[in-house]
């Protein structure tokens, strides 16, 4: 079933629930409503258990957990994430382990493949009937009615052309959430020539270029671009650089995230960012770009005065992020 049946339809669970596809941002918001659906917020903590894939080295605990007695709630319920970043001989215990839940537990394997893939074959394709199949492979329908509901969260108007050239596009929902949510900072309503003004600002490639340098600790060459775009553009120059870092440290945010993966148009990326990550950690590439978001809605709302100084500020403060965290020594407070 399309994800979108799922969330109007809100299907009977059964033992075996099976979220496939490749759109990340559906599959979690699947997620989610499969928990919120199975177990209220405080059956959670003695009901609930999570594994995630890439860290499974042997099933035991799963079939423990899948199998064992539901304390005080109607079911208990057990969720696998990344499944499809699994070995083979543990995608086929990991299988076997959900044949075998019994009726009235719940299974949640979520298998981030497309349906019709044929190495390593899908979950969704052996189940067939057997299970509750959410596919959360998007459309140019689905990306709009995506984006429509986001931007009703946001309390955010977008002339037409701006939902249907998104809707259209080939960009991950998740690209799509990002500009949506930049432009919502600063707009009501968003017209198609902001949405234009926000890719050129983002794709600019000496922006890039600076963002880039310091994730990766290049301090010295960011100031160098940064400096060089200044000279070029005094009153412009801030916005393009402070977007590309914003764009440049969410996906290190979401390397750092346990799981996480970048989007095929920024997979180019991966091979730099994920040591970078690895130092890093979630906490600290989240509050980074939050950091720049931040600066970037100062900016673009007049509150900054000196762009300059704004960015010159930014870089030094985020000059030490790719080194490792400091950890407190033995005995201090």
């Amino acid at each position: 079933m399309k994800f979108y049946d799922f969330v109007d339809k809100e299907p009977k669970l059964g033992k075996l629930v099976i979220i496939e596809g490749t759109e990340r941002t559906l599959a979690e918001r699947a997620l989610e409503l499969v928990i919120d659906r199975a177990l209220p917020p405080e059956m959670r903590a003695l009901n609930l258990e999570r594994f995630h894939g890439p860290e499974i080295e042997e099933t035991s605990r799963i079939a423990e957990a899948a199998n064992a007695m539901p304390f005080m709630a109607d079911r208990r319920l057990v969720v696998v994430t990344d499944a499809q970043m699994m070995k083979t001989p543990l995608r086929r215990e990991l299988w076997e382990v959900a044949e075998q839940t019994p009726e009235g537990n719940t299974i949640v394997l979520c298998d981030l493949l497309p349906p019709r893939a044929k190495r390593p074959e899908p979950f969704g394709a052996i189940a067939g009937r057997n299970a509750l199949r959410i596919d959360t492979t998007s459309n140019a329908a689905v990306r709009e009615r995506f984006i429509e509901e986001l931007l009703d969260k946001l309390d955010v108007k977008a002339e037409s052309r701006v939902i249907d050239e998104l809707a259209v596009s080939t960009a991950e929902l998740a690209a799509i959430r990002n500009d949506i949510e930049k432009l919502a900072l600063t707009h009501k309503k968003i017209a198609y020539a902001d949405l234009e003004a926000e890719s050129l600002a983002v794709q600019d490639p000496k922006a890039y270029k600076y963002a880039s340098a310091l994730v990766e600790g290049k301090v010295d060459t960011a100031l160098e671009i940064a400096a060089e775009l200044f000279e070029q553009d005094q009153r412009k120059a801030a916005v393009p650089l402070i977007a590309a870092l914003a764009t440049e440290l969410s996906l290190l945010w979401e390397l750092a995230r346990p799981g996480g993966t970048l989007p095929p148009r920024a997979k180019w990326r991966e091979r730099f960012l994920r040591p970078v990550a690895a130092r890093v950690g979630e906490r600290r590439a989240r509050n980074a770009y939050e950091r720049a978001v931040r600066a970037f809605e100062a900016l673009v709302t007049g509150k900054i005065d000196e762009p300059r100084l704004l960015v010159e500020m930014l870089t030094a403060e985020l000059s030490g992020l790719s080194r490792p965290a400091m950890r407190p020594e033995p005995g201090s407070a």
